[in-house]
């Protein structure tokens, strides 16, 4: 009987993938953004969707949504997201499945995110660390995300599950709504 086809390797993005953490960082920056006296509607958060927390405190200090320092921002949102973190998270359907599968075939599973190292250990302890054989968090390469670099250097599919809107189909790009839809055997095709 032949091997079952599988990928080289399965790389996890975090936030909104494997937990339910977008909700509750658009939650965090919403907080924020009313503690501000700043609007905190739906076209106001879009842009902070999938942010790295350094790259959100910019923005919301360029985009003068605070009077508050780049540093005193991301140390108000870090700390708030990851009390929410602690706090417990929901794992994503078919995530934890994804996972054992991935350990099953023997695939080697990193768990890739832009948030900090903290949040990510978090994360990690909720999921179960024997799942994963490595994993990056926010500034621990030279390019995080959300530039593409480590993805398109190994010449990765993506497999991916929006949980906001903007992420297209494409190539090497395939939609689900849901990881309960997601296929080791399929990936590796």
């Amino acid at each position: 009987m032949p091997p079952l086809p599988r990928p080289a390797a399965l790389l996890c993005d975090m936030d909104g993938t494997l937990v339910d953490t977008e909700h509750a960082w658009l939650d965090t920056v919403a907080g924020f953004l009313r503690t501000q006296g700043s609007p905190a509607d739906a076209g106001t958060l879009a842009p902070f969707a999938g942010a790295a927390l350094a790259d959100a405190a910019d923005r919301l200090v360029r985009d003068g949504l605070t009077a508050l320092s780049p540093a005193e921002t991301v140390a108000r949102l870090d700390r708030e997201f990851t009390a929410r973190v602690a706090a417990g998270v929901a794992v994503q359907p078919g995530a934890l499945r994804l996972l054992d599968r991935a350990r099953a075939l023997g695939v080697p599973t990193a768990l890739v995110t832009a948030s900090e190292r903290h949040v990510a250990d978090l994360v990690l302890d909720t999921l179960g660390r024997h799942r994963f054989d490595a994993s990056v968090a926010s500034g621990e390469t030279t390019r995080g995300k959300p530039h593409p670099d480590p993805y398109l250097a190994a010449g990765c599919r993506l497999l991916a599950v929006p949980s906001v809107p903007g992420i297209e189909p494409g190539p090497r790009t395939v939609l689900v709504a849901s990881l309960t839809e997601a296929d080791l055997a399929d990936t590796a095709r």
